[in-house]
């Protein structure tokens, strides 16, 4: 909040004119969420003339891909002030908490910091808009070809409305400031603390730049200097995305020792490298996921597997491992999971005497399979990564899926039959209406959605991203007959899908960016060739990795683990001579254990905030999350020991 500013004037004037442009940018995020929605309809519309009529539109991939980054950029600047640019705050939560002045200094860097990563891409794209203007096009000549220079337009103007939302940060910031130094100058207290210690490790950071920046260093030491940036940029909380981008600008400019060639990298990324087709089945994937839980299909699908497994003890916990692994076949998302699910069968189990901390244990422990299960949010970005065939990374995950699946059922089972007391003492006796019929109801729109994606994908009846237009657009219609989607909920849907969109493809497009810079040093292949001389073993390679991965799921969300790690291990598996979709598989399980684990564990905290009960704790979360945490760890030694689990299906 800003207080006592000095010149009310002035600060009225940046009120007004801040409360303006969030109106604005809300209109702006509007149209990209509108755009993202048409997508869908012409993905369709596309398959439909395609499969019924057997002419298929032209330009649909060019279309598609032309929205999606122009959307991205409509949408960047409403996301940020929503708080959805991703960071890590185990540093800088606390901070803000017990020495606010550092915390705010710290701030005002971040967002110096943002508003120049911002003004780069602005600056880099308004020469590629010269370049465009005013006849440059893209397309197949005589078939179908698009002007660029509305794209260039659109990104420039994003970028410009991101800088200015930075800028205002900045002000606010520095207000914040300004109002607590008046504070401590009006009440003085030696026991207040300052936090002027905190802003001498920016001071030290900044010396080291230019030091690095100075200094005559190899590429292949100024790739290592630029991952310990990145663990700087993840530990004091900066923005990941604008800490990856001013990451690769810097070390480019150092290793070629020209600023233009940085320019050059990041304005090729920022207005090339998201004008993908393929990367439209994200918003599609996310839409479909949103759908479906405003559908309450999470709930149905807990009351069927409930009544199935009534006369099993620990019935009701497998049926929530189930009812998340068919959850997760048409979300592919496990916070979607882990906030429904802790609605909708923690209460069940409580009611029925299972102990809290196993109630809330066994929710986010089975969430966990809504990013391994197909279709995955996790396994779509992997497979852009690493360059391989979504399809069949969604085919290698079928397996394992079912593995972990039954791996927490019969411990589930176990534990209720040979540690009864951290269970509970469940009564399964249930007087309610469900029946075969009913039940049967109740899962087949699931069945059918899952058999239509998953089949078509198999079936060579869609790409990907078909699949998740068709998807969504099944969602929708189960939505509607069900009558459990409002105006109001669509429209949060869209907004939804807008927000998490721009926030996985700014992470991809700064992960480029970066993976680029260190591409260029060598530092991922020196890594390699010192793994190959100093003996390490395949085997004892793949546990320092899944360790590793581990330890960063401590501090860090999935998406940020993948994009910022694969680019060193993935030369390293290259060299091993590994299966890159085996690898894959391996990855996400092991980043997924990182939800479980504190002190971040992104799925735990989803159910502290979504449950409803004073006697659960979030030490009671994390103790009943962590038999699950084992599972998973032992079910990835083996998908490492017997590789053929994974690629049986590929065979």
């Amino acid at each position: 909040m800003i207080n006592n500013p000095g010149s009310r004037g002035g600060l009225k004037i940046f009120q007004s004119f801040s409360l303006l442009f969030t109106r604005f940018i809300s209109v702006t995020n509007s149209i990209g969420s509108i755009w993202i929605f048409s997508l869908m309809f012409l993905i369709c519309a596309d398959v439909i003339s395609r499969g019924i009529f057997d002419f298929p539109l032209r330009g649909v991939p060019e279309i598609a891909g032309y929205t999606l980054v122009g959307s991205v950029f409509l949408q960047l600047a409403h996301s940020l002030h929503e708080g959805r640019f991703t960071c890590a705050e185990m540093f800088i939560e606390p901070l803000s908490k017990n020495r606010p002045l550092g915390a705010s200094l710290f701030h005002l860097v971040f967002n110096l910091l943002g508003f120049i990563v911002f003004i780069l891409i602005a600056y880099g794209t308004w020469f590629k808009f010269i370049e465009a203007w005013p006849d440059l096009k893209f397309g197949v000549e005589d078939e179908f070809t698009i002007l660029v220079w509305p794209l260039r337009t659109i990104i420039f103007f994003g970028a410009i409305l991101v800088a200015i939302k930075y800028l205002i940060l900045l002000i606010e910031v520095v207000f914040v400031i300004k109002d607590l130094i008046s504070q401590r100058m009006i009440n003085p207290s030696p026991k207040q603390p300052t936090g002027i210690g905190y802003f001498s490790i920016i001071i030290f950071i900044g010396i080291a730049i230019m030091i690095l920046a100075l200094g005559d260093f190899s590429r292949v030491q100024i790739g290592a200097i630029s991952f310990i940036g990145v663990l700087i940029v993840i530990f004091t909380g900066i923005h990941i995305g604008v800490g990856l981008v001013f990451l690769g600008f810097v070390g480019t400019w150092i290793m070629m020792g020209n600023p233009n060639i940085a320019f050059k990298l990041v304005k090729l990324a920022s207005n090339e490298f998201l004008r993908n087709y393929t990367l439209s089945v994200i918003p599609l994937f996310v839409m479909m996921g949103l759908l479906i839980t405003e559908s309450n299909i999470g709930k149905d699908t807990f009351d069927a597997a409930r009544w199935g497994l009534k006369k099993v003890k620990g019935g009701l916990g497998v049926a929530t491992v189930i009812a998340n692994a068919i959850f997760a076949a048409i979300t592919g998302s496990s916070i979607a999971s882990a906030a429904v699910f802790t609605k909708v069968a923690v209460p069940e189990m409580l009611r029925h005497g299972y102990k809290p901390r196993f109630a809330v244990g066994t929710v986010a422990g089975s969430s966990v399979l809504g990013m391994l299960i197909p279709p995955s949010l996790l396994l779509i970005i992997y497979g852009f990564v690493a360059e391989q065939s979504v399809g069949l990374l969604f085919l290698a995950a079928v397996i394992p899926g079912i593995l972990l699946s039954g791996a927490m059922g019969l411990s589930i089972i176990g534990m209720a039959h040979f540690w009864p007391s951290y269970v509970g003492e469940a009564n399964e006796d249930d007087q309610t209406d469900e029946n075969l019929k009913s039940s049967f109801l109740k899962v087949i729109p699931i069945f059918i959605l899952v058999g239509a994606v998953m089949g078509g994908i198999y079936g060579g009846l869609f790409t990907p991203v078909e699949a998740g237009a068709v998807g969504t657009a099944g969602a929708l219609i189960i939505a509607l007959i069900k009558k459990r989607l409002t105006w109001n909920k669509l429209w949060k849907v869209l907004l939804d899908t807008g927000h998490t969109t721009v926030t996985v493809l700014f992470l991809i497009l700064a992960a480029n960016i970066y993976g680029r810079m260190l591409a260029l040093s060598g530092f991922p292949q020196s890594v390699g060739e010192y793994i190959t001389t100093a003996n390490l073993g395949f085997l004892s390679f793949m546990i320092l990795y899944i360790l590793i991965l581990i330890i960063l799921g401590m501090f860090l969300d999935s998406i940020s683990i993948l994009l910022i790690i694969l680019p060193i291990v993935l030369p390293i598996i290259a060299s091993f001579g590994g299966d890159y979709i085996w690898f894959g598989i391996i990855t996400i399980i092991a980043v997924e254990m990182g939800l479980l684990t504190p002190p971040l564990g992104i799925a735990v905290y989803v159910v502290r905030t979504t449950v409803d009960d004073a006697r659960v704790t979030l030490n009671d979360i994390f103790i009943g999350a962590f038999p699950y945490v084992v599972i998973m760890f032992i079910v990835t030694m083996l998908l490492v020991i017997f590789p053929e689990l994974s690629l049986f299906l590929l065979n």
